[in-house]
């Protein structure tokens, strides 16, 4: 794969994608749901191969690999029974009635329709399941949208590779020809976000890169959507009570969220707040020392955690629980251990500038505040949005006004937990506030799918113009709700308790 598509390549891709757009929008959901299904298989069956690349690639171990390649292909059959069940086009069809309450109804029928080539830039620390074929791609094609994937350089012959295989698989099932295809390099990618025909955006990495992606999707003579997933620091809140009842498999749960693939995890947690004397230095120094050293993705960014490191540890008040390891080898890659200090919240205020930013790597600081702190008046007075707030606590303990801000600052809240490791399920959300994303919405689970529709409405249209989920006969079997004629003589009866 070339480093950079060349810029002639990229007016074809695109007038590619935009020919896809409108053939993807007349196939049925079964057709659309089938090819899925079929995507699934084909990157199951190449699952030898793709691991094998993505870690020489990457440098993430063999298990890890290999979960997340499940994790990729059951979230396309998870999509693809989200396009059969229909719900997420929101079909409603509001019948003529000529005695409606504000004056003559016409017939008014609205539903969620694809909104055309959409741009997804790959993530680096997931190969598998925010890259080539992730959720971004994946919810895009259940959409109905053709998808223009820029490759990562991390792993760029993983992403050719990837893109082969779902490719051929989605036109085999009869998808057409540029349904999915692939551009590489910085500028093949801003210069595509730029292109008039490319409708959406989503992007997952850095504030500083997802900023300047997000402001150039804005700044378009017709600004776009763009979704991206940015920078989180999880926090994570104990209550003594929580402390008391299991300090042992908290200190062991939060090495293993900490350690787990170098720390290159949107949803490591990177601030843990603590009781002031907790005791559990030595249980966390001891679970941190049975953690071997991991390469992280790149050279590039164990560069960047190096420095990072650098400046935490050399901050006034922080104290080393763990100190961990950082070793270059001769191709520039980092190996790491994790590293875990503390730092007395007030500490904690004097050295704002320095510790709060985001450490993407196996680091985390624990915050030790005094008796009686109000959590939820921590949490907002240190952090902007995050992907997730988790809360450890014992029953008994009143965190109800810390479940509530948390629910503010995050897009998930999570009890006795740990916020890495997310499921593939329908009811997931994984995004939050600025700046855990830029958008809102979800990157994660079937409500994903809403960021690449919009609303269309038709007003008394000929039954043979209006597209299947809002004809009468509804060929395609999709829910509807519909308001019959009459109907608004009755509004407000059910808040009266009629």
């Amino acid at each position: 794969m070339t480093k950079q598509t060349p810029a002639d390549r990229l007016e074809a891709i695109a007038s590619a994608a935009d020919e896809a757009a409108r053939a993807l929008a007349r196939i049925d959901p079964a057709t659309r749901a089938a090819a899925l299904v079929a995507a699934s298989d084909a990157i199951t069956a190449e699952a030898d191969d793709l691991v094998a690349l993505a870690m020489s690639e990457t440098g993430l171990a063999e298990a890890r690999l290999r979960g997340e390649l499940k994790r990729t292909a059951v979230q396309l059959r998870l999509f693809a029974d989200t396009v059969v069940d229909g719900a997420y086009l929101d079909a409603r069809i509001d019948r003529a009635d000529p005695d409606f309450a504000l004056g003559p109804r016409p017939d008014v029928r609205r539903v969620n329709e694809p909104v055309g080539p959409v741009l997804n830039f790959a993530a680096s620390n997931f190969p598998f399941a925010f890259s080539v074929a992730g959720g971004d791609t994946a919810a895009a094609l259940a959409a109905g949208n053709p998808v223009i994937v820029k490759a990562h350089p991390g792993h760029p012959l993983l992403s050719e590779r990837t893109a082969e295989v779902v490719a051929a698989a989605l036109e085999g099932a009869g998808l057409p020809s540029g349904t999915l295809q692939l551009i590489a390099g910085q500028d093949a990618g801003t210069a595509m976000l730029r292109h008039p025909l490319v409708k959406a955006a989503s992007f997952t990495g850095s504030v500083r890169g997802g900023r300047v992606l997000a402001d150039i999707a804005a700044a378009r003579p017709d600004p776009i959507p763009f979704y991206g997933e940015l920078g989180s620091v999880n926090p994570v809140f104990v209550t003594a009570g929580a402390l008391a009842a299991r300090a042992g498999e908290i200190a062991a749960g939060l090495v293993a969220s900490v350690g787990g693939s170098a720390g290159q995890l949107c949803t490591k947690p990177g601030f843990v707040f603590l009781p002031a004397g907790h005791g559990l230095d030595d249980a966390i120094a001891a679970a941190s020392a049975e953690v071997e050293e991991h390469r992280m993705l790149n050279p590039r960014i164990a560069e960047g955690y190096v420095r990072r490191r650098e400046e935490i540890l050399g901050t006034a008040g922080v104290r080393v629980v763990h100190a961990g390891s950082v070793r270059t080898d001769e191709g520039g890659q980092g190996w790491v251990t994790p590293t875990i200090v503390a730092v007395a919240v007030a500490d904690l205020r004097v050295g704002l500038g320095t510790l709060l930013d985001e450490c993407f790597g196996p680091l985390t600081v624990l915050v030790e505040v005094p008796d009686g702190t109000d959590f939820a008046e921590l949490l907002g007075e240190f952090f902007e949005g995050n992907l997730t707030v988790t809360v450890h606590r014992a029953d008994g303990d009143d965190v109800a006004g810390l479940v509530r801000a948390a629910a503010r600052h995050a897009g998930r809240v999570l009890f006795d937990g740990w916020p890495t490791g997310v499921a593939v399920t329908p009811a997931m959300q994984h995004g939050g506030p600025w700046p855990a994303t830029t958008s809102g919405g979800t990157s994660v689970g079937t409500a994903a799918i809403a960021r690449f529709v919009q609303g269309v409405a038709y007003q008394n249209a000929p039954a043979e113009l209006l597209p299947p989920p809002l004809r009468d006969d509804n060929p395609w079997g999709v829910p509807q709700r519909i308001a019959p004629a009459g109907e608004s003589s009755e509004w407000g009866g059910r808040a009266a308790g009629g």
